[in-house]
């Protein structure tokens, strides 16, 4: 006869056949090292291996899994191997690219240029010198520190546009030119704000404002801080007239009044409106009409 269980005996009976989630979860972390160890000893295989081919097709596995500085160390392995071959070509960028996917960005900058150097007309040219220029995008610093990396972003990008004006990519290349650019004439802000602060400090340091606003103004006429900067020499001016003798005040306040209306004519309607208003009522005080 069967045996038949009641049902508080049923689950006991189903409890002791179904593993406990402490085995379960062991077994599979087992699996799991299992699989780590013996990617790991491929890895070290691929390495030790003298086959270059081998270390190729390795290393693009790696890549697609993920493994970037796994792909890029059996890369660099045989990059000059492949010297005159095809595979030299993939190799180069794909070096480029795990390095760039790890966000290793001067280094994947290196190996992007080398290739486009090295293959100007090459199967990877196009975006190779657009990852040239995005690495140095994405490497860029804050405003406040050397802006060299900047200013290569912007030569690399522009460089790109000029051989690939029809690239799908030209969008995302022009909007980082623009924002490159934002962040040096930022710089450049902040140095003519420096001077302004101070002020006759070992010499007039307001006229250095104004030099420093205007070639940024120049060289960037499109920024989003054009207003700011225009500003900035407009209360550098009034300042400048204000510390004059007595018998230079009429000429320099008349060049605040000409600063005044180039300004308002340009930002009708700016934030700074009513600084700008003060300063033109004062400077009326010292000319007349």
């Amino acid at each position: 006869m069967p045996i038949e269980c009641a049902p508080v005996q049923a689950r006991h009976c189903i409890n002791s056949i179904i593993m406990p989630k402490n085995i379960v979860s062991w077994l599979l972390g087992a699996f799991v090292g299992l699989l780590a160890l013996s990617s790991c000893g491929e890895y070290q295989k691929a390495l030790k291996s003298s086959d270059p081919n081998y270390k190729f097709d390795y290393a693009k596995r790696a890549f697609e899994q993920k493994k970037y500085v796994q792909s890029y160390t059996l890369l660099k392995d045989v990059v000059t191997v492949f010297k005159g071959q095809e595979k030299a070509e993939e190799s180069l960028y794909l070096l480029g690219m795990s390095h760039y996917m790890n966000k290793e960005y001067p280094d994947a900058a290196t190996y992007f240029k080398s290739y486009y150097q090295r293959y100007p007309k090459g199967k990877y040219a196009e975006p190779a010198r657009y990852y040239t220029g995005y690495a140095y995008y994405l490497d860029s610093p804050e405003a406040e520190l050397d802006q060299s990396e900047t200013v290569k972003g912007i030569e690399e990008l522009q460089g790109f546009l000029d051989y690939f004006p029809r690239s799908d990519k030209v969008q995302s290349a022009q909007e980082a030119i623009f924002e490159l650019q934002d962040k040096l004439t930022l710089k450049e802000l902040q140095n003519a704000q420096l001077y302004y602060n101070l002020g006759t400090y070992m010499g007039n340091n307001y006229e250095s404002c104004v030099v420093t606003a205007r070639n940024a103004i120049k060289e960037y006429p499109y920024s989003k801080y054009k207003e700011q900067l225009e500003m900035l020499v407009l209360k550098a001016r009034f300042q400048e007239a204000n510390l004059s003798v007595d018998e230079r005040k009429p000429e320099r306040f008349r060049d605040v009044i000409d600063e005044y209306y180039s300004f308002t004519n340009n930002y009708p309607d700016s934030k700074f409106r009513e600084e700008a208003d003060n300063i033109l009522k004062i400077a009326h005080k010292y000319v007349k009409d």
